[in-house]
């Protein structure tokens, strides 16, 4: 399949000069490490949880002085095994294909210091279909996954629960997911491409929970720049995944975004996350549907990534949190049939939330970059062509729409002397492009624009703004105070406050 990437809008980049946005600092230079968050955050790279010293009861012994030997015990014995790695490096045969195979059910626990090392060597650490696999408190690292596929659960298997494990240095992604997944109090760290990626091959990923890990320094061979445009980096990667909770996470210092929900995915809850310091935006919600965003702490994220893009002259609102065609849908089941963004600080980032619709992106046309997909509620995608998608239901069926996001009970924080820059970097926006694409769109004009801005029942209120907030309505060109972004025709923020930050 071809990977799709963020849509950007259509306005064109000019070049500028670093002045424009007030910043000193060189465009692609990297934030410094952020200071240690609250003890109540996952700090699990550090110091993770030891596994058992002793062999559990019934458990396979694996020695790690003999080369292939998991592979082989676990190609021995029944499925519902549990094996127990001892102190030591593990290895695979020194072939790029050898890798574990488990059977359903086995569980993979590791003493105190057991790891499991690919030695750049062996592509995958842990793969096949086998159902119900847990891997506890071990390392593994060093395995050379290609761009787009894993290490741990590479053939994204159902079931599987990761608990206390270290997946660091892999090329690729450390981990793959499948369907009711459990990804517990781990460390993914360092990893060439993802720390997870969400993606099955063929239906859904359903009931996935990733809760309490470390997710930090991930992308770390840069493919955003190896492959300009292709969407394929961060933290975390999720596609077509319907119902997750990602709570209780810090998520940190990724090159790229922090979080990225790409294509169809529904269902989210994302709640009591740590999100910080990451090069691009904490969140990107893309082409996908209903989900609760709240309690979240989202703080010096996007300074490497918005500040690129301000300094080539783009004038589109790059954003910390960005909304990009992604709505609630009643029509879809879910736990709620809106987004609802509430209860959450956004300290310090480049910019607050952006809510954004391309026009020129809906089902079969050649500006969908989510190439192939089309919206949950049309199965059969030849049916959005001319003439009958302009025409009920499909003129609405046939579009993701940014719709039903409703803003509240959230503080906005911004310090331009600690972001380093003195305009483009603390904005809101709510906006679409002028639709010109292709030439039998029905979409074109400036008819998403007032969609987006006035009929989709998006709704900021009740904030609490510190600092100098601006905010972007209808297209890049309008940028309004907080006076006018409160009047007609707007009407947003009723209820919200706002402060100028001393020395900001």
């Amino acid at each position: 399949m071809q990977w799709r990437h963020w849509a950007l809008p259509a306005a064109p980049l000019a070049l500028a000069l670093l002045a424009a946005t007030g910043c000193e600092s060189a465009p692609d230079a990297r934030p410094e490490p952020t200071a240690t968050p609250s003890a109540s955050v996952a700090r699990v790279c550090a110091g993770p949880a030891a596994g058992p010293a002793k062999a559990p009861a019934g458990a396979v012994t694996v020695d790690p002085a003999v080369t292939g030997d998991l592979a082989a015990k676990t190609r021995n014995s029944p499925a519902h095994t549990t094996f127990w790695l001892r102190p030591g490096t593990h290895r695979l045969a020194p072939d790029r294909y050898a890798q574990v195979v488990p059977k359903e059910g086995n569980s993979y626990v590791g003493a105190p210091g057991a790891v499991l090392d690919g030695r750049k060597t062996n592509q995958y650490a842990f793969g096949g279909a086998a159902r119900d696999v847990t891997i506890r408190h071990l390392t593994v690292q060093r395995f050379v996954a290609p761009h787009n596929e894993g290490v741990v659960n590479h053939d994204s298997a159902d079931g599987w629960v990761i608990e206390h494990a270290t997946i660091r240095n892999n090329s690729g992604a450390g981990l793959m997911a499948g369907a009711r997944q459990r990804v517990r109090a781990s460390c993914l760290r360092d990893n060439g491409q993802y720390g997870m990626n969400a993606y099955q091959a063929s239906g859904r990923i359903t009931g996935l929970v990733v809760e309490g890990n470390e997710i930090t320094g991930n992308n770390k061979d840069d493919w955003e720049r190896r492959r300009p445009g292709c969407g394929c980096t961060g933290g975390v990667k999720f596609w077509a995944v319907d119902g997750a909770d990602v709570r209780g996470n810090w998520v940190h210092d990724n090159r790229g975004a922090g979080l990225w929900a790409d294509t169809n995915n529904n269902d989210f809850r994302i709640e009591d996350n740590v999100l910080e310091a990451n090069d691009g935006a904490a969140l990107i919600y893309e082409t996908s549907y209903n989900a609760v965003i709240r309690k979240n702490t989202i703080r010096r994220n996007n300074w490497v990534e918005g500040r690129r893009y301000a300094d080539r002259g783009d004038t589109f609102p790059f954003a910390t949190v960005y909304l990009s065609e992604s709505g609630g849908e009643p029509r879809i089941r879910a736990r709620t049939d809106r987004i609802e963004i509430y209860r959450n600080v956004l300290e310090d980032n480049w910019s607050g939330i952006t809510l954004w619709e391309n026009a020129d992106r809906f089902c079969n046309s050649p500006a969908n970059t989510s190439s192939g997909a089309c919206t949950l509620l049309v199965k059969d995608t030849r049916r959005c062509a001319r003439p009958a998608i302009a025409t009920a239901p499909l003129y609405a069926d046939c579009r993701w729409k940014t719709q039903r996001v409703e803003i509240h009970g959230n503080r906005f924080l911004l310090d331009r002397s600690v972001v380093d820059c003195t305009v483009k970097c603390g904005r809101m926006a709510l906006l679409a492009n002028y639709g010109t694409y292709p030439d039998w769109s029905p979409y074109q004009g400036e008819r998403v624009a007032e969609a987006i801005t006035r009929e989709q029942h998006n709704r900021w209120h009740d904030n609490v703004y510190v600092g100098p907030w601006e905010f972007v309505a209808h297209d890049p060109s309008r940028v309004l105070d907080s006076g006018q972004w409160r009047s007609t025709p707007y009407e947003q923020d009723a209820g919200s406050t706002f402060r100028a930050r001393d020395g900001g």
